[in-house]
């Protein structure tokens, strides 16, 4: 191996040996070289071991633009400096690489999901896949690492019309975070101590009577998937993502059940819901199998473009509220749409299981909730499931329906209530 200093007349001056790669050996900084190739091809290189182990060789870079020699040289200095306080940089290099994959946020969300949101977040994963979802574009294959409290709080500000998704985005990315810093991912969450966005005030929309008959009467023109999960949120009163993501094996059409378990609910806790004349109507009009997912266009996921749908369900909603106004001898221009979503109508539905005599633990039971009459330490002790109650109510909710259903052939926009009999 030839040494002598590497300056800019000796890399000129080096020549290629056609039956071997040379190197040249700096003689004032040790593991400092440069390499000639068989085809003439100049480069330079480091040598080194770190700790006594085996030796090891990197390359810096071809000479000519970038690297000159003062420049290789002075990378070459920092680089065994740091070999000496028994650092391995290339090691370094190849660990912050390999980091940055596996940190990377679109793929992180996806280990998120598997290893915790299938376990503990059961009832609530969809909603929250669903929500990540609409993060992953911002963040991208960026690190967790490399993610700031600015970043999180420009992805919220786009939501500033949207208060309670802001909130939950919020509510999501803390929990992903915290995660990541539990499993010694993260040192700490680039949002801990980030004020959560305001809460939203509880929402208190019912459908009225004559809003119910037109929302019906809209959702018979949606879309074989649309139609019913629709006309299902209104006979069950069950969350949107339990209804739209149904499957076949929880249904017994036979006998009018379904049997909701506990990896779906919301609250982790399997749910029985009886099916009325109505909810079995609608499930007996689908064709195709009767397996897997119920609504489904691709067969492996469920139903999705709620969004879409929703627009067409209100604009026809509001066309048909505007010809009965106009047959009651209203003026259709004065009809207001007051706007509504799906989640309301389990409100609609529980205020009118009230107002037609169900007692509120029963319309508790209905919803599944484990609040109110079924919290606390009744809802550890009482385990009844009022499973009879619950039939019943459903019954004289869908009764009720048929009801108001009838005005299609009537324009009159006060329906009288069927009682509960308890």
């Amino acid at each position: 191996m030839a040494q002598g200093k590497i300056s800019k007349r000796a890399v000129d001056e080096a020549t290629a040996n056609p039956k071997r790669d040379t190197f040249i050996w700096d003689s004032v900084l040790k593991g400092f070289g440069l390499r000639v190739t068989k085809s003439g091809v100049k480069s330079y290189v480091i040598q080194y071991r770190v700790d006594g182990g085996p030796t090891r060789r990197t390359t810096i870079g071809m000479h000519g633009s970038p690297w000159t020699p003062g420049e290789a040289r002075a990378f070459a200095e920092e680089f065994l400096y740091r070999v000496k306080q028994g650092c391995d940089p290339v090691q370094e290099k190849v660990e912050a690489k390999k980091a940055a994959e596996e940190l990377a946020f679109d793929a992180y969300v996806d280990r998120f999901d598997e290893l915790y949101l299938k376990t503990h977040w059961k009832g609530t994963r969809q909603r929250t896949e669903s929500i990540l979802r609409q993060v992953k574009p911002h963040f991208k294959n960026r690190p967790l690492t490399a993610i700031r409290r600015k970043d999180v709080s420009e992805l919220l500000d786009g939501y500033v019309d949207r208060p309670a998704q802001r909130k939950l985005i919020h509510s999501v990315l803390r929990k992903l975070f915290n995660w990541a810093v539990d499993e010694g991912d993260l040192e700490v969450s680039p949002i801990a101590g980030m004020k959560a966005p305001k809460a939203v005030p509880s929402r208190k929309r019912v459908l009225s009577p004559e809003e119910l008959v037109c929302l019906w009467l809209a959702s018979g023109e949606l879309s074989d998937i649309f139609r019913p999960i629709v006309r299902l949120l209104i006979l069950t009163l069950q969350r949107r993502d339990e209804v739209a993501s149904l499957n076949w094996s929880e249904l017994d059409l036979e006998n009018a059940i379904w049997e909701l378990p506990a990896e779906r609910a919301k609250n982790g806790e399997e749910h029985r819901v009886p099916l009325s004349q109505l909810a079995v109507a609608e499930l007996d009009r689908l064709k195709g199998k009767r397996s897997g997912i119920v609504f489904t266009t691709t067969g492996i996921t469920a139903a999705s473009g709620f969004s879409k749908s929703k627009r067409a369900l209100d604009k026809r909603m509001l066309e048909i509220m505007r010809e009965r106004a106009e047959k009651r001898g209203e003026d259709p221009d004065e009809v207001i749409f007051t706007p509504w979503r799906y989640h309301d109508l389990r409100r609609t539905g529980a205020t009118n299981l009230q107002a037609l005599g169900v007692p509120v633990e029963v319309t508790e039971a209905v919803l599944n909730h484990i609040s109110g009459t079924r919290g606390g330490i009744a809802g550890v002790y009482n385990r009844f499931r009022y499973e009879a109650e619950k039939q019943k109510a459903l019954e004289t909710w869908c009764a009720q329906l048929q009801h108001m259903i009838a005005a299609r052939t009537s324009i009159e926009n006060v329906v009288p209530f069927v009682r509960y009999a308890a």
